[in-house]
């Protein structure tokens, strides 16, 4: 596998199939500036080229595992505080051009986390604020300890979530979304786990148990089911053509590759070559 990303505001740990990404800004409550949404942006777009799901097997020539799972963690006392107070504070002296680069900066991060093709899971600590918010409601599994509180603040600040909304909006649904939106108040861990924001409260924030559950699932498969959800999400077109268009999903899945060796392990009574050995 290629050589790491150059970071000095993210921590990146490759473990066989498993991507371990940290924010490390602790000393900002790894607050959000420039710098760590760029850093993060190449981080997602390297490690999406390094899957499973992009390079259609488990291994590189060399015997080198492509990735599976992502990992996204915070350092120290809290996951993320949201957009830096620095960054912020430009926005009101910055042009609509300016503004708008931000905004696209901040649009790519988010969705190179929500479009991954891994597993993602969040372990979340203290507050996940704003765009802390909005990482959270872009990964596929997110723990937290039970004192974490989650908030859509921009409303706080005269503004709205509207980069991170179409995200959290797919977390939450439509009322919840509008609801938090207007009162920007901070949601514990219940109202969170209740509206779908969240998915497990376990103070240890330990992810072993759904790590080793998505990894005796079909890696390409679990790709694919992003591009399921995807297809269903946009689909404008009438419910017989949504039919056919399953059918067709359905039988690419079934000749695959993986597919042929999902069926034919079952058949006979055998793992799978995408599960670990127990």
């Amino acid at each position: 596998m290629n050589e790491l990303p150059k970071t000095s505001l993210i921590q990146l740990e490759i473990d066989g199939c498993i991507a371990r990404v940290k924010l490390a800004r602790s000393e900002k409550y790894n607050a959000l500036n420039v710098q760590m949404i760029s850093e993060l942006i190449e981080v997602f777009s390297w490690t999406a080229k390094k899957s499973v799901g992009v390079n259609g097997r488990l291994k590189a020539d060399d015997g080198t595992p492509y990735l599976r799972v992502l990992i996204l963690s915070g350092e120290g006392k809290h996951f993320c505080a949201g957009a830096d107070i620095n960054m912020m504070r430009d926005a009101g002296a910055n042009t609509p051009e300016e503004n708008r680069r931000d905004s696209e900066r901040l649009d790519s991060l988010f969705n190179g986390l929500w479009s991954h093709p891994c597993f993602t899971i969040g372990k979340v600590q203290g507050v996940a604020l704003g765009g802390g918010a909005g990482l959270i409601a872009c990964l596929d599994h997110v723990i937290c300890d039970k004192n974490v509180k989650i908030a859509l603040s921009e409303g706080k600040l005269g503004i709205l979530p509207a980069v991170i909304g179409p995200y959290v909006y797919r977390r939450m649904g439509s009322a919840n979304f509008r609801r938090h939106a207007m009162l920007a108040g901070r949601m514990d861990t219940t109202e969170a786990l209740r509206i779908g924001m969240i998915d497990c409260i376990d103070d240890s924030l330990d992810e072993s148990a759904i790590v080793a559950e998505i990894l005796s699932s079909g890696p390409c498969a679990v790709t694919a089911a992003k591009e399921l959800t995807l297809g269903f999400d946009r689909w404008e077109g009438d419910d017989n053509s949504l039919r056919l268009w399953t059918l067709d999903f359905t039988s690419r899945m079934r000749g695959s590759a993986e597919g042929q060796e999902g069926l034919s392990s079952f058949l006979e009574k055998r793992k799978p070559d995408w599960k670990p050995e127990e």
